[in-house]
């Protein structure tokens, strides 16, 4: 059966190199489709034997016909065609950036609304495919190579299967919360190595660092609760047809407990043989 992926998003938030990743995994790739005429390209690779994968984007570079989404997307279920829906964001800074770099104009522009009111405008209106996707990216920091390998690692053809992968992001609250998490874990209440000296300095991922915080009972007692909520809620993600979890994992400066406990995450899901990544974003970097 041909996985098909519809592509979607705020302009300027990357949809054309995620398109193009999909086209190096292998994908037949179709570029700003009218969305009425998605049941029909489902029908058509769905009916054939050489497509493994099929992506597509749907924009509001369609215009007027970008209001038929809704009824396609319901097409497509009615039919039972499975499909998954992947949406990039950015934030306000970086998307009048990208457009100050490329000089084109966004989509929604005039002469009487200017960019911002443009990319804020398009954002109230795509809330409701958003709401629809199964996995949000967030490509405010992440180059071409990074947002490729983002798409690569969850849909590749050659996987056996396409049960839902797990990306931990730690992560520190005086920072702001991962904006693409589809669940956040505090861990502000365990013993911080911050007020320790000699950890001060160091990070989650020294093994001094990691002792300190999981000679704690509240630490082990979480760490345990946390096993056991995301064994339970991994087959509910799946039953949705949820290409990726992002859970994120925060504490006060994400360079100490957050770091701790998205590790001994990761192990626990490489024991199990889920397919898991973690990302230290407030890490400071070599």
């Amino acid at each position: 059966m041909c996985r098909l992926v519809i592509i979607t998003g705020l302009s300027g938030a990357g949809r054309t190199e995620a398109l193009r990743a999909f086209e190096d995994l292998g994908y037949f790739c179709v570029d700003n489709l009218l969305p009425e005429l998605v049941p029909k390209f489902a029908e058509l690779v769905q009916k054939s034997s050489e497509v493994r994968g099929a992506a597509l984007v749907i924009d509001m570079r369609g215009g007027a016909f970008f209001e038929d989404w809704q009824q396609s997307l319901e097409a497509l279920t009615t039919s039972n065609v499975e499909h998954q829906i992947v949406f990039l964001e950015a934030d306000e800074e970086t998307l009048i950036h990208r457009y100050q770099l490329s000089r084109r104009q966004h989509p929604m522009q005039t002469e009487q609304r200017r960019l911002v009111e443009a990319i804020r405008r398009e954002r109230e209106v795509m809330l409701g495919m958003r709401g629809r996707a199964d996995m949000v990216i967030d490509s405010s920091h992440l180059g071409p190579r990074q947002l490729r390998q983002r798409i690569s690692e969850v849909f590749r053809l050659d996987q056996s299967t396409f049960g839902p992968r797990v990306r931990l992001v730690s992560f520190g609250f005086k920072h702001g919360l991962p904006k693409d998490s589809d669940l956040i874990l505090d861990v502000r209440f365990v013993p911080n190595p911050h007020y320790v000296e000699s950890l001060r300095d160091k990070t989650g991922n020294d093994p001094d660092v990691e002792r300190f915080v999981m000679m704690s009972e509240v630490a082990s007692e979480t760490l345990s609760r946390f096993f056991e909520l995301l064994d339970f809620l991994l087959p509910q993600y799946q039953k949705e047809g949820k290409p990726q979890v992002t859970v994120g994992i925060g504490c006060t400066g994400g360079q100490h407990r957050s770091v701790v406990f998205a590790n001994r995450l990761a192990k626990h899901f490489e024991q199990m043989g889920i397919p898991v990544s973690v990302e230290h974003r407030d890490v400071p970097q070599p």
